[in-house]
């Protein structure tokens, strides 16, 4: 239990360091995570439900070579590939977010040192030294988001293009 406290404080102590824009990437992270861990499980057991559903109405049909038997069976995979990329373009997108935020955390950070050098000069390196890191937290945060994102978001992507083209052969082949 006193571990969970410690990392407690030190998580509070970190997001004070950052600033209030830390606050902001530390959202924009959760949510990604969020959509993140939702298209691995739905891609793991939601997905393959859906297909299965699409198969058997597909297998329902009595024929299947006519010109409208393929525009049907295009109209059900182009379903099942967007449902399989859901929401792959909002992690895109929040992934993108995360350096510009880290960045006007860095911009936020040097107002507080131009503020404190403003104020009493050069002479108060403790206060300089609270705006740097209020200026460099957030940004190490953002691009280490960003990072984690970029290499989530390309296993999932991977991921849904080979369900589709699995779901493609599926189709073509029955």
């Amino acid at each position: 239990m006193q571990g969970l406290f410690d990392a407690y404080i030190a998580i509070r102590d970190f997001m004070e360091l950052g600033g209030p824009v830390l606050n902001v990437i530390a959202l924009v992270i959760l949510w990604m995570w969020v959509l993140i861990i939702e298209r691995v499980i739905y891609l793991r057991s939601g997905f393959e439900r859906q297909v299965d559903t699409e198969l058997q109405v597909w297998r329902q049909r009595l024929e299947r070579r006519s010109w409208h038997a393929r525009q049907v069976r295009a109209a059900m995979v182009s379903r099942l590939t967007q449902a399989a990329n859901g929401s792959i373009l909002m992690i895109k997108t929040l992934v993108a977010l995360c350096p510009l935020l880290g960045l006007v955390g860095t911009v936020t950070g040097m107002i507080v040192v131009f503020d404190v050098l403003s104020v009493s000069g050069t002479s108060n390196a403790r206060s300089m030294a609270a705006g740097v890191s209020r200026a460099t937290i957030p940004t190490m945060a953002g691009m280490v988001g960003a990072l984690f994102g970029v290499f989530a978001v390309t296993l999932i992507k991977r991921a849904a293009d080979r369900a589709v083209k699995k779901l493609d052969d599926i189709f073509v082949t029955d």
